[in-house]
């Protein structure tokens, strides 16, 4: 009897749990990337219709033919202020990795009496609102001589990089293990040998980090872009995106085309970096 009831007992396999759960993930995955990618959908296929086929009840519709719609007048008009953007967004992200990674390094490696409480006033600046160092921010650009170019937005962005860029560094080489500076100062390296030649080399996976956030951060500001910088070809493409609103009518095609556009250098640099830029996070994240 007992044999009987055991054979009339249903089995569960935990392969077939697992493949089941393995189903309902990937259901799940694929879903939520429909879901993020409609938008992007949405502003392709619309860039891509002439004015008189957008609609909108006809905007998930794909276009009838394909003659570019809206996206060669949207190049012709951001060209400028993608070039501008790039010449901004390149030094400033450069500038202030370089400065977050000496921070990092004597903050981390280079202990001295009041380290700490320096490490806590940069830390302060990630917190401070934009809008509240406005005022003051243009007077130091305009004694300075550079407000109204592309050169103190520059200078804005690097500054305001330090805190953010400082904090991922120090993570990072509070990690490095101490014995490397240690050997390193026995040779007789110094501070400033120390870090080029050791430090420096250890800290690629910190620099991808910092640079993607750093490239993101800048490409996307609107509000420095547009009180700091006076000539509108040297402004960024955010400035020149938010200009394409006209006062009674608004070209919705050219409009779609210069979103894509416009968002598609971050797009690039996470879809070739976006792997590099987790690993540089997990990096400085444990010991080992």
């Amino acid at each position: 009897m007992a044999t009987l009831l055991a054979s009339a007992t249903p089995t569960y396999s935990p392969r077939k749990k697992s493949r089941a759960g393995r189903v309902v993930v990937f259901t799940l995955l694929v879903a939520a990337t429909l879901f993020y990618l409609a938008p992007v959908y949405v502003m392709v296929i619309n860039g891509l219709k002439d004015k008189s086929y957008m609609t909108l009840s006809g905007m998930w519709n794909l276009p009838l033919y394909l003659n570019g719609g809206g996206f060669p007048m949207a190049w012709d008009v951001l060209n400028p202020n993608i070039w501008a953007s790039l010449r901004m967004v390149i030094p400033a992200t450069i500038l202030s990795s370089l400065l977050g990674a000496v921070n990092g390094y004597l903050l981390s490696k280079w202990k001295f009496r009041g380290s700490d409480v320096i490490f806590t006033l940069i830390l302060f600046g990630m917190f401070i609102p934009y809008q509240a160092i406005l005022i003051p921010l243009i007077r130091t650009l305009d004694w300075v001589g550079i407000y109204g170019s592309w050169k103190g937005l520059v200078m804005v962005h690097v500054i305001y990089g330090i805190p953010i860029t400082s904090l991922i560094f120090r993570n990072y080489f509070t990690n490095v293990p101490s014995e490397l500076v240690e050997a390193a100062r026995i040779d007789g390296a110094g501070l400033i040998q120390t870090f080029f030649q050791i430090m420096l080399p250890l800290s690629l996976p910190a620099f991808v980090v910092v640079g993607i956030f750093q490239f993101t951060n800048i490409w996307n500001d609107f509000l420095f872009g547009v009180t700091v910088v006076f000539n509108p070809a040297d402004q960024p493409v955010t400035v020149a995106l938010n200009n394409l609103n006209g006062t009674n009518s608004v070209d919705w095609t050219v409009v779609m085309a210069a979103a894509v556009l416009s968002a598609l250098p971050t797009a690039l640099v996470y879809i070739f970096l976006g792997r590099y830029f987790i690993r540089g996070l997990l990096a400085g994240s444990m010991k080992g």
